[in-house]
């Protein structure tokens, strides 16, 4: 397991949300160089085979396969899916990186040829036809080829969002999304009661454990498969508990202590706009700030990072015909210094520049030119960010106006002309996102032409 896929998670139940939406978010923190590049896989048939580039699993493909969107990693193809939906609406994110105990792992330890992070989302996504199917997939896929490591794994429908939480080697645990709470991760499992009645499992989840001496009392799923460490306390607790407290101010919890409730009610309906700002968040404003405090060993890990390489917040709006009712607002590269774009199921190409990444700078490629202006900002965060956030802001704040009058739009051409509609979908997409690449490129000129201006002024041996 690579110690840099280090993610964070935010899942909101319908009744949660103002709109009635369900929201499943999540970070991809890697590593800057590994850039993503946005994918469409057309229905029909796929390999037959899934062999995996980095890692020795392999496993056969059921004959055809659905068609599905991937934020993919160029350097890998087919692998990394990261987040999307497949053609029915059903939309997956993998993985939030997460670790099993030692003992667990002395009992049932992960199998290095099998199931990993790089190879869920392609052996999974194009075969299921539900949230819950994509959860008995992958639970099977863990029991038979064993996992390689720790990961949590969403699911989403038209009814419901589905989390599951993998333990060792072969068990795994999957619950429902209550409708009116939510739920936040940060690279460590979360679960802890289990209702054989509503939720999923491997069938001697509770009985191995019990078995094996690795709880006490009833049954709790973290005391009994997850890992807790010292490191926990400054690079897990910290981010569950100042996004409960963004949500939640009524409640106070010690930062100090793994004791945050598994789910939770915010103090008012959510939003698409909160949600994005928590992935933008980095303790803004207080001690713990590193931005503000220029302080690259703040020991607090923030949720916003530079070495994001995607934030993602898959939406699915019931009742919406899927084309628009299915969505992933995407920001390439760090979220505080990046523009969330709406990516929707009903698009199935993208401007080329969005499927070009690769381990080094190019300027043809969508996620170096957002990695650019992140990197500029970084440089002196107190001067160029306040310049980055405001016209991006700006941006999104048009862009918004314009999807609310083409959605109306569709939902009056689609009844009748459904391929019309999402005719005019694709073109809306393709203008906007071309445009979000043509203000990044205006801001990598600006702010490098304040950069030239003051490092001339530091080092300036003017004469007389």
């Amino acid at each position: 397991m690579d110690v840099n896929e280090a993610c964070t998670t935010i899942i909101v139940g319908k009744e949660m949300m103002a709109d009635g939406s369900m929201i499943y978010a999540r970070s991809d923190d890697s590593r800057s160089i590994r850039a993503t590049r946005l994918v469409h896989y057309p229905a029909g048939k796929g390999p037959k085979e899934f062999v995996a580039i980095d890692s020795p699993f392999r496993c056969p493909l059921p004959e055809n396969r659905l068609g599905f969107s991937a934020l993919e990693r160029e350097d890998l193809p087919y692998h990394w899916g990261e987040a999307g939906f497949n053609e029915l609406g059903v939309g997956m994110s993998a993985t939030e990186t997460i670790f099993s105990s030692a003992k667990v792992l002395s009992l049932d330890p992960y199998v290095p040829s099998g199931l990993a992070e790089n190879s869920v989302y392609h052996i999974i996504l194009p075969y299921i036809r539900s949230a819950r199917e994509g959860v008995l997939r992958l639970g099977e896929l863990i029991e038979k080829y064993g996992s390689a490591e720790g990961f949590g794994i969403a699911f989403m429908d038209e009814k419901e969002t589905w989390y599951v939480e993998n333990a060792g080697g072969h068990r795994w645990f999957g619950k429902k999304m209550p409708d009116e709470l939510y739920f936040v991760s940060g690279n460590q499992s979360r679960y802890r009661s289990y209702d054989p009645e509503k939720d999923l499992a491997s069938k001697d989840l509770v009985s191995w454990a019990r078995e094996h001496k690795l709880f006490r009392g009833e049954f709790d799923f973290h005391e009994a498969y997850s890992l807790e460490s010292e490191n926990d306390k400054t690079y897990n607790y910290p981010r569950v508990w100042y996004l409960q407290k963004m949500f939640t101010p009524s409640v106070k919890t010690d930062v100090k202590v793994n004791d945050f409730p598994v789910y939770q009610k915010a103090d008012r309906p959510l939003t698409v706009a909160d949600i994005k700002q928590a992935f933008r968040s980095h303790y803004d404003g207080t001690d713990h700030d590193p931005y503000l405090h220029s302080n690259p060993k703040e020991p607090y890990r923030p949720i916003s990072i530079f070495r994001t390489i995607n934030t993602h917040i898959l939406q699915v709006r019931p009742g919406l015909p899927k084309e628009i009712g299915r969505l992933d607002y995407m920001a390439e590269g760090m979220a505080d210094l990046s523009v969330y774009l709406p990516l929707y199921q009903g698009v199935t190409s993208y401007p080329k520049a969005y499927g070009i990444g690769t381990r080094h700078s190019q300027k043809s490629s969508a996620y170096w030119l957002f990695r650019k202006v992140s990197a500029l900002g970084m440089i002196n965060y107190n001067r160029y960010a306040p310049i980055i956030k405001s016209r991006y802001a700006a941006f999104e704040e048009a862009m918004e106006k314009s999807q609310g009058r083409m959605e109306a739009e569709f939902m009056s051409i689609y009844p009748k002309q459904p391929e019309k509609a999402i005719e005019m979908l694709q073109k809306w997409s393709d203008r906007w996102l071309s445009q979000a690449l043509r203000v990044a490129s205006d801001l990598e000129e600006k702010l490098f032409t304040l950069l030239t201006e003051d490092i001339e002024a530091e080092y300036k041996f003017h004469g007389a």
